[in-house]
């Protein structure tokens, strides 16, 4: 339905909502579903491209970015949740929550930043890197700010009157389903792409922590709204519920419930994915310093001509000893050990 009013009696002509139902109803959402089609065939076409080159891409990653990134936000807007969420709070925090935290998480685990780089012609990826690594987009998607900015986008849909506007205004509405995808997004997908899109400073360890932090902040909202004593569009759902309706702050509350158990559900698989990803990266350093190790330490045939030439001790002590960077002090410590 696109920038549509619920009205007495279509709210009255609601069916009580039961499990069937809620996964039997559905709806379009025009632009939700343009959106959709818009991310899934550029993903596509990325794929493909690198397919034809003989370039592999993991069939997970597009697994993810299109059962749970793209599949998290038909749910969230056509769904039995956006057939009832004029007529109920819950169903309405469920869809935000799904399109602040869930979506982003599987449009993350895509890596669109990776794909777009690979697939894209070297002058085209050029500019998307340096797009990446713009002031702007850099301030944005800096940990700390973008963590704010989600925290301050659920606090201000749900506490000021934003959210009680986009239940009358239709095109409102989608603005805020984008709204809450983009202050997502632009935690997740920096944090979880193969690209250098942080700090050099935001290694695994330091993702880590921040994914924690993460969690602890995304609980926040839901805790407020679940004992919050003001009814959220209050309003609006005292008019609108209808017969069947739970009473509404007991609408509330369960809506903040819902929230709160999503939020730190997500926290657990972004922490694992941060986590598997950190313990790659160890591996491919260990074998590529394996790699060096070998070809230093290979032996070679020494002619006694060679044997009697007077060498600066320099000249031929292992590498890791003259040199001074990370590896080179790890191999020292683990050779005294």
């Amino acid at each position: 339905m696109i920038g549509y009013a619920v009205t007495d009696l279509s709210a009255g002509s609601l069916a009580e909502l039961t499990t069937g139902r809620l996964l039997a109803s559905w709806q379009l959402d025009v632009p939700a579903l343009l959106l959709v089609a818009v991310l899934g065939t550029l993903y596509g076409w990325g794929v493909l491209r690198l397919r034809r080159r003989g370039e592999p891409w993991p069939p997970a990653r597009t697994a993810a970015f299109v059962l749970l990134g793209l599949g998290a936000l038909v749910v969230a807007t056509m769904s039995g949740l956006a057939v009832y969420d004029h007529v109920l709070f819950w169903p309405a925090a469920v869809q935000n929550i799904l399109l602040d935290l869930v979506a982003p998480l599987g449009l993350a685990l895509g890596d669109p930043l990776r794909l777009a780089v690979q697939a894209l012609p070297e002058a085209a990826a050029g500019r998307v890197r340096r797009v990446m690594t713009g002031r702007v987009v850099r301030v944005l998607t800096f940990p700390l700010v973008s963590t704010a900015l989600v925290l301050a986008t659920e606090l201000t849909v749900y506490f000021t009157p934003y959210f009680a506007t986009a239940l009358r205004v239709g095109w409102l509405h989608e603005l805020m389903y984008l709204h809450l995808l983009a202050a997502g997004s632009l935690f997740v997908v920096p944090v979880l792409t193969h690209e250098e899109a942080l700090p050099s400073w935001c290694t695994h360890p330091v993702r880590a922590a921040l994914v924690f932090l993460d969690g602890i902040v995304d609980a926040v909202p839901g805790v407020v709204v679940m004992t919050h004593g003001t009814l959220i569009a209050g309003a609006w759902y005292l008019h609108h519920a209808p017969s069947w309706a739970p009473d509404v702050h007991h609408d509330q509350q369960i809506g903040g419930g819902a929230m709160l158990s999503i939020a730190e559900l997500v926290a657990l698989p972004f922490l694992l994915a941060i986590l598997v990803q950190w313990a790659r990266a160890e591996r491919a350093q260990n074998a590529a310093l394996d790699r060096r190790l070998d070809t230093e330490l290979t032996p070679v045939t020494v002619s006694a001509s060679d044997q009697s030439r007077t060498e600066s001790p320099d000249l031929v002590r292992p590498w890791w000893e003259t040199e001074q960077n990370d590896v080179a002090a790890r191999i020292r410590r683990q050779r005294r050990d």
